[in-house]
């Protein structure tokens, strides 16, 4: 038997990366300050319960101060929300600057103009590698059908186009 290859982080970005993914902003109010996150790595997992997963870098400054929050938000962007997705994915700054959003008495933030929101509390965390793989317990939902998502695709953003017409949608 062989030992098994050692795969570089290079290579593993570049592979996963043809995969595209949706992006999330993730997002509460802690200790009277807005607080939040860019992610690409959120995915469904149950309908009963409802569940979705999100995947956080274990380097994260952020994640420690946000997983104080009772609740989370989690907000799809819209394909015109590039820059905010920038901003949340910085180190420093106003991540929320130029962005209009709301807050409940929970604490979770919803990004205005997003595709869709979700009220989330964190249900499980497991440490995965390099990353902790966080499990959130869905409370509420709701989603905006005519805006189209923003994409992260090969290491950069990008929008979807048709296949019938290669426009955008």
């Amino acid at each position: 038997m062989t030992a098994p290859a050692l795969l570089s982080p290079t290579d593993l970005r570049r592979v996963f990366g043809a995969f595209p993914t949706g992006v999330t902003a993730v997002a509460a109010v802690v200790d009277g300050i807005p607080v939040g996150l860019a992610a690409s790595s959120f995915t469904s997992v149950s309908l009963d319960p409802p569940l979705a997963s999100v995947c956080i870098a274990r380097t994260s400054t952020t994640w420690p101060v946000l997983r104080r929050a009772s609740r989370l938000g989690v907000s799809v962007l819209a394909a015109d929300q590039e820059r905010l997705g920038r901003q949340l994915s910085q180190r420093g700054g106003d991540r929320f600057a130029g962005a209009t959003w709301r807050a409940s008495r929970d604490g979770e933030i919803l990004l205005d103009g997003a595709c869709a929101w979700l009220d989330c509390s964190i249900h499980e965390e497991y440490p995965a590698g390099d990353h902790d793989i966080v499990l959130l317990r869905i409370h509420d939902l709701d989603a905006d059908h005519s805006a189209a998502p923003l994409v992260f695709h090969r290491s950069g953003f990008d929008r979807l186009r048709s296949s019938e017409t290669g426009t955008q949608t």
